[in-house]
């Protein structure tokens, strides 16, 4: 019997209206469960029930939140292993990378348990004769979050803990292509404590959850994880209710490769940060910008470590790039593929439906070079094991070429140079910079977020999420 899973709202787990049937891309035969979906009504009850919660919530103290945090925590680290099979299984990234994703979702949880203890503020002294002036942060109130399938439980993590953290309520909408992680990470909240109405779960369709969200005056802030176009209708809909937003976008990454790189490293770095995960990143590197005098032997060293990469079931041992996540993700893939051959691309390797013994959507990672920046492959989001060579003559054209993208994600650079590594430092236009590192993986404990029309708004993760879960007072008084 297939096993189905309720909304949580005002602290108990209701059903919704319908269900969405979640599949295992790596054997499509395989369903991992019914999810109910909530319809508008359920929404408005869910963010009522937000709203009255919130200034009790608000007003508890450091200790009770650490405690509920690190309970969460604790128990994903815990169950690191299960969470991590249940990743892979519904979003068909290898079992590796399912726990690994995990494990990062507990340690952010725990990091914010302790900076529940950390929240400073500041007291200073007046310009004017005998008034003191403290400066303190507050939470803003009922936070809706909207979370995308490629990170299932990570991305929540970092969104739903620096949010109770700091004192806010939540509404929490998980993509409704893989909510099995989204509700797994519920109900652990739920168990570590969460009071009644502190933390909900609505699953269901943008269309209807999102949508509600995004309308209703009593929602204080918004952030979003997702495509460019839906974050820009997320925007226009939260300046339409003053609402506080954060979005986290798409990329079209650059890694640039010169001449005195260390090909081993730059060719790592390019198969780890294009094909694993199978390319579902924002983060991946989709543009890979090689000067003259190693692009060939680069090509050609790139294209052998492919030979060796395992495309298969998520699950089994051995494999290396598990499936794409669902039908329409890889007809987008392949129409891509097809795309850059009519461009005039030369499609060295990959690029083709694969079969395997259980139906799945798998692919066979595809690299292309003799790439100019204009072609659409090279200037679109893909979101999936497709990348970019394309050459440049030095540093100075390839540095140009990793800047000339409508995105600022994430940038790269294999060299051995310091004064190179230093000058991309300082000069990429992105938020995130790698050196002889792949563009995609990034720690817990730091900020993530980009520029240009990669990100918008307050950074998340690390100390920097405060910017965006808290609002700033300042408090005079003149003791008498």
């Amino acid at each position: 019997m297939t096993a189905h899973f309720q909304n949580f709202i005002a602290g108990e787990w209701v059903a919704g209206h319908d269900a969405t049937r979640n599949v295992n891309p790596s054997n499509t035969n395989d369903v991992v469960g019914e999810y109910s979906r909530a319809s508008a009504a359920d929404t408005e009850r869910a963010i009522a029930a937000a709203k009255a919660a919130f200034p009790a919530w608000a007003r508890t103290t450091p200790q009770e939140r650490h405690d509920i945090l690190k309970r969460a925590g604790d128990e994903i680290l815990a169950r690191k292993d299960e969470l991590g099979r249940l990743l892979s299984r519904e979003e068909g990234k290898t079992l590796p990378e399912g726990v690994g994703e995990v494990v990062r979702a507990g340690q952010i949880f725990l990091f914010f348990a302790q900076e529940a203890l950390r929240l400073a503020g500041d007291k200073i002294a007046s310009v004017r004769p005998g008034v003191d002036v403290e400066i303190t942060r507050e939470p803003v109130g009922v936070v809706g979050i909207i979370a995308p399938w490629n990170f299932p439980i990570a991305i929540p993590a970092w969104k739903i803990a620096p949010a109770l953290c700091y004192g806010n309520t939540v509404v929490f909408k998980p993509a409704d292509l893989v909510p099995g992680s989204a509700h797994a990470l519920s109900e652990i909240i739920v168990r570590a404590g969460i009071p009644s109405g502190v933390f909900n779960l609505v699953m269901g369709r943008g269309s209807v959850v999102g949508e509600t969200l995004l309308k209703s005056r009593d929602v204080n802030a918004i952030t979003f994880t997702g495509s460019v176009a839906t974050g820009r209708k997320v925007a226009e809909a939260c300046v339409g209710t003053m609402k506080k937003f954060q979005l986290e976008m798409g990329g079209k990454n650059p890694l640039v490769v010169l001449d005195d790189a260390d090909l081993k490293t730059a060719v790592e770095c390019t198969v780890n940060g294009a094909f694993f995960s199978t390319g579902q990143r924002c983060t991946a590197s989709s543009r890979v910008i090689v000067t003259a005098g190693i692009h060939d032997r680069f090509v050609d060293a790139v294209a052998e470590r492919m030979k060796g990469l395992v495309v298969g079931d998520a699950l089994k041992a051995g494999t290396h790039i598990g499936p794409v996540v669902d039908q329409n993700q890889l007809d987008q893939d392949l129409s891509y593929v097809k795309i850059g051959q009519d461009e005039g691309a030369r499609l060295v390797a990959g690029g083709e439906v694969l079969n395997r013994e259980t139906p799945g959507f798998y692919m066979a990672p595809a690299l292309f070079t003799e790439c100019t920046n204009a072609m659409r492959i090279s200037r679109e989001e893909i979101f999936g094991p497709v990348a970019s060579v394309i050459r440049a003559k030095d540093y100075d054209e390839a540095l140009a070429l990793a800047n000339d993208t409508e995105f600022g994600l994430s940038a790269g650079i294999c060299t051995s140079s310091l004064k190179y590594a230093s000058h991309f430092k300082r000069n990429a236009e992105a938020g995130m910079v790698m050196v002889n590192l792949p563009t995609a993986g990034v720690d817990y404990h730091v900020p993530f977020g980009g520029s240009k029309g990669s990100s918008y708004g307050a950074r998340e993760q690390g100390r920097y999420a405060v910017e965006f879960y808290t609002t700033v007072k300042t408090a005079y008084t003149l003791p008498i």
